[in-house]
């Protein structure tokens, strides 16, 4: 069994590997363990990552974008004169590490691909990390991990750290872009499995604000030597200063890592100005008041835990800038509690996600909470819109509204952790040594959490006896383009030839019949379609698919991509697929009332839907991410 975990970071991606029964290992890339998450798109439209990037990067600045991740929420990139999807952009640095981990197994890929992703991720943001993977080629064996539930199983996994049963672990995450903190609690004897009790966030604190204050002090020492001259670093108006600018930033960092090593160092100036010596106590003057929020929401995400700091199993620091010492300092002054921090903290979470039990990693145990429970049933919490803390209309990054690092209070954060799991809150008052007990949510609120989980196991158990009755079709016959570029005869069925090689097993073993039917998805005039055929679709209450065979690509298009803008659904997975001799892409949006996922193959004028109406009365029709699944598992035809 070959698996591979990425935590894909804001500043940086590490991938932890285990093949042919060895260890699991760090995937060094390009020499390193770990690999910058840049993205540089060159003037041919090919997008370099990583060390490549950033050697680009001091050609072109305006062709850069460091931090991918950050810019989440936004659809697209503007690199240069070339938009790019956020996306494609994440997907390119998954491909990256995904053709490393190939070339070192001798060209095979892995059996299995295991995401990790901030346990405040929402819907939305873990479906552009879902459909990046899909588009770096990781079409099967796909899971998510909460970053914490890794970090929780890696801190376990260690000789005298195991957490019993009822034990909880804060997890201090300051990575790059933002901190989280999350309180973790074991929930067997064995360790089998980890529940997210409460978690919260700082999205103006991290690693590159940090760089940003020593940017600022550095400024106060040397702008008064030419203060034109700094405002153009600081606002580069010609590649030149885009150039000195970026060197600026990295000699930045490179300094804040070594006072986490030294007691002084030196920041190299680009001329006119001298270099400029730091030390590690005006450093930390001026991160204190930031690192000082970071500790009271630790406190204060342990209230709501219900969990006392001193009957913690101990607080484990992640994330590369959680090396600087005031960080343990501040949390042993005002916890009581020292905290650990074992081997690099950077790949900490990758190779947690490798200890996290099997039998709990499927896209539909991932919740908005985080929860991962190993040794029970999978349970599904459907949450539209943005995650807490942004909307998809909300820029969040070096673009939107951060960059500072200002006193307790002057930022945006995340509110207040949400309603906890009903199975947290039960072992948050039965097992964890307790503060006062923290406000109950609602009744409803439980009840909904625990049909989502029915109707979860339900859809499971379904899907896995429709796999018995959706088997491959053994033989079909393949089509030029040019032979499907109009309609021909049909069969009994409805299908024309070049329909029913896309259709594959669905076509031999499904119901169908011609025409669209009179469901919602119907067209009303469906004959300037072109042939269509309608099939049931096992597994998916309320759902059909529909096969179109159109003389007109442009109109299939037109009326496809009305389909998917019918749902209202914010979120979208997109990949690509291929069998049966035809390749193309698929796209899927969902929202309360119906979902759809559109097929099509580029070449020829031919399309299909999957189209579910939520018949179920569950808070969302089925979600994209589950919808591609479905796709992929028992309606995209075979090779």
């Amino acid at each position: 069994m070959r698996i591979l975990s990425v935590d894909l970071g804001t500043s940086n991606t590490v991938a932890v590997l285990s093949a042919h029964g060895r260890p699991p290992r760090v995937v060094e890339v390009d020499g390193s363990a770990t690999m910058p998450s840049a993205v540089f798109a060159d003037s041919d439209g090919t997008l370099m990552v990583g060390r490549d990037a950033e050697r680009r990067a001091r050609l072109d600045p305006t062709r850069f974008e460091p931090n991918p991740k950050r810019r989440v929420d936004e659809q697209t990139l503007l690199l240069g004169d070339d938009i790019v999807p956020v996306t494609e952009a994440l997907a390119a640095v998954l491909r990256r590490v995904f053709e490393e981990t190939s070339r070192q197994l001798g060209g095979d890929q892995p059996d299995e691909v295991r995401l990790t992703h901030p346990a405040q991720w929402g819907p939305v943001r873990r479906n552009v990390l879902l459909s990046a993977a899909r588009l770096a080629g990781a079409n099967s064996g796909l899971s998510l991990v909460p970053e914490p539930v890794a970090a929780a199983a890696h801190f376990a996994s260690f000789p005298g750290k195991g957490l019993a049963q009822g034990q909880a672990l804060a997890v201090y995450d300051l990575g790059a872009g933002t901190f989280d903190v999350a309180v973790v609690g074991a929930l067997g004897p064995e360790r089998s499995g980890f529940a997210v009790l409460a978690e919260d966030g700082l999205p103006d604190l991290g690693g590159l604000d940090v760089d940003q204050a020593l940017l600022v002090h550095v400024g106060r020492e040397v702008s008064h030597r030419d203060p034109q001259r700094w405002q153009r670093l600081l606002r580069p108006e010609s590649t030149a200063d885009r150039r000195t600018r970026r060197a600026l930033q990295e000699d930045v960092r490179a300094a804040k890592e070594a006072l986490s090593r030294h007691p002084q160092t030196e920041v190299p100036m680009p001329e006119p100005f001298t270099d400029v010596l730091v030390t590690r106590g005006e450093l930390e003057a001026l991160v204190r008041p930031a690192l000082l929020r970071s500790v009271e929401l630790v406190t204060r995400t342990l209230h709501s835990a219900g969990v006392s700091p001193s009957h913690l199993g101990g607080i484990y620091l992640v994330g590369g800038s959680s090396r600087l010492p005031l960080v343990a300092t501040m949390i042993t002054e005002k916890l009581g509690v020292l905290p650990t921090s074992l081997d690099q903290p950077e790949t900490a979470v990758a190779f947690g996600a490798h200890h996290v039990s099997a039998d709990g990693l499927s896209m539909r145990t991932q919740n908005v909470e985080g929860q991962v429970a190993a040794s029970g049933a999978p349970t599904q919490h459907r949450q539209g819109g943005a995650p807490p803390g942004a909307s998809a209309g909300q820029p969040h990054g070096p673009y939107g509204a951060r960059g500072h690092l200002g006193p307790p209070g002057s930022g945006q954060s995340f509110p207040p952790s949400g309603p906890r799991p009903a199975l947290a809150q039960q072992q948050a008052h039965s097992a964890f040594p307790a503060y006062p007990a923290p406000r109950q949510a609602g009744p409803g609120r439980s009840r909904g959490k625990v049909l989502a989980g029915i109707a979860a196991v339900l859809l499971v158990l379904v899907a896995a006896g429709a796999t018995y009755l959706l088997s491959r079709s053994p033989s079909v016959r393949t089509y030029s383009a040019q032979e499907c570029g109009q309609p021909g005869e049909v069969d009994d069925a409805g299908f024309t030839g070049c329909l029913r090689q896309l259709a594959g097993a669905v076509a031999e073993n499904n119901a169908c019949t011609p025409g669209m039917g009179t469901g919602p998805a119907a067209a009303a005039d469906q004959e300037s379609l072109g042939v269509s055929v309608t099939c049931s679709a096992p597994g998916l209450a309320g759902a059909q698919v529909t096969y179109l065979h159109g003389s007109s690509p442009a109109e299939l298009e037109r009326y496809t991509s009305g389909l998917l803008n019918r749902t209202g659904g914010a979120d979208m997975v997109r990949a690509r697929w291929r069998g049966n001799a035809l390749e193309g892409s698929y796209s899927a949006a969902g929202g309360r009332d119906s979902s759809v996922l559109v097929f099509s193959v580029p070449d020829r004028p031919l399309a299909g839907f999957i189209y579910q109406v939520n018949s179920t009365g569950q808070e969302s029709a089925t979600a994209p991410a589950e919808l591609a699944d479905y796709f992929e598992q028992h309606i995209q035809p075979g090779e």
